[in-house]
């Protein structure tokens, strides 16, 4: 649960950081305020897919000990997080050279499509986990009342 709770917190701090970064790096290049670039989109998927659907993972271990499973959470966790990464990664380089007024690539385009196949694969070994661990798990006693 530590490295849900890490991983989450560290995600918020780059979110946010990325944040500032897209305000910054578009104010320092001069470019247009509202025309589009990726960087805001790497705000948003680091916050959302990193922060808070980690911090809903480390909710849902506490409840139903995901984690029971060790090979198949640890599947889970690094697929997940090596797409989320590798897609924020792209999406601020795209975005960089969206501001910088440069020619982004199919390259770009193709690790962030495996990215995005990442956190899916991340996803379905979630899932998989969670209904096993949903389950598996025995309902708690019901407790009689005294008279």
């Amino acid at each position: 649960m530590k490295k849900l709770l890490n991983a989450s917190f560290i995600y918020m701090l780059v979110g946010v950081a990325s944040g500032l970064f897209y305000r910054e790096f578009t104010k320092m290049n001069d470019f247009p305020e509202g025309e589009f670039t990726q960087l805001g989109l790497a705000h948003t998927h680091l916050l959302t897919l990193g922060f808070i659907v980690l911090l809903i993972v480390l909710a849902l271990e506490k409840v139903f000990t995901i984690s029971r499973r060790p090979r198949l959470f640890a599947w889970f966790f690094w697929l997940y997080n090596a797409g989320v990464i590798l897609t924020s990664a792209t999406l601020i380089w795209h975005g960089s050279l969206t501001v910088l007024g440069q020619e982004s690539s199919a390259m770009i385009a193709g690790i962030a499509g495996l990215g995005h196949i990442l956190i899916t694969a991340g996803m379905i070994v979630f899932f998989v986990a969670l209904r096993r661990a949903v389950t598996a798990r025995t309902p708690a006693p019901v407790e009689t009342a005294v008279a």
